[in-house]
This record gives structure tokens, sequence and C-alpha cells, in this order.
């Protein structure tokens, strides 16, 4: 099976803490610290389960998602958006079709790893209904 998770944040703290709690759990985990290296990875064949943070300097999560549709990377991944933003906005509501999720920081540990072992199994789950190998 494959168990991928990218981990878009500019906070480098963050992302280790995040990456250390899915890698224990067999959870291969791509760090990235912005949009534009998370589109890159995506355009050099990345396919799994995105995690975007919303507040980052640059390009922020919605505009980096925007840019994931718009280049069809999203065909293959599921965004799940992982914020410190409270309140999303008219912002999730245009983009809620691409994003399956939307979990606020502060999170309980248990609770996204559990989420992100559900979307993976469910993206499994559609790679053998759509005959992916």
């Amino acid at each position: 099976m494959d168990r991928k998770v990218m981990i878009v944040d500019h906070d480098r703290q963050g992302r280790s803490a995040i990456r250390k709690l899915l890698e224990r759990a067999g959870t291969e985990v791509v760090e990235v610290d912005g949009g534009k290296a998370c589109l890159e990875q995506l355009r050099q064949g990345f396919r799994g389960l995105v995690l975007m943070e919303i507040l980052m300097p640059e390009m922020d999560g919605w505009d980096t998602i925007r840019q994931i549709v718009d280049k069809g990377y999203d065909l293959g991944n599921i965004v799940l958006v992982l914020t410190a933003l409270d309140n999303p906005g008219e912002q999730l509501e245009d983009l809620q079709n691409h994003v399956v999720d939307y979990i606020t920081k502060p999170f309980e540990p248990d609770d996204l790893l559990a989420t992100c072992q559900m979307y993976l199994a469910y993206s499994e789950r559609l790679k053998t209904i759509g005959g992916e190998s």
C-alpha cells in the first residue's frame, strides 16, 4: 500500500512533529515549506494526501489549492486543510469540492493520525476500483 502524505507548512517545527507522528504509523512523509515547493512535488509525480496550511508567506494555502486544481494535480491526490486559521470564510466554500476536510490547530495527534489513515485507506480503495496499480 502506498501511504504518502505531503505536509505543506512554513513552520518547520510543526512539520517535523506531524512527520514523526505519521512515520511512527508507517506512513511515508514528504515535507515542503510552501506552495511553490508543493506544486513542484506534485509536478514530479507525488500522489497521496496533501496536508495544507493556509497561513503561509508568498503563496498561501488557498492560492496553492487553486493552482493544484488548475494544473490538474488534484487527480490522484486528496487535499486536507490543517491550519491555524479558525474561520475559513468564503475561501473554503469556493474550494469545497477540492478539500476533503478542514482541521484547525491545535489538534489532537490521535485524531489527526486517524483522519489521515482514513483518507489514505479511502484513496487506496479508489485506486483499486479505478484499476490503478
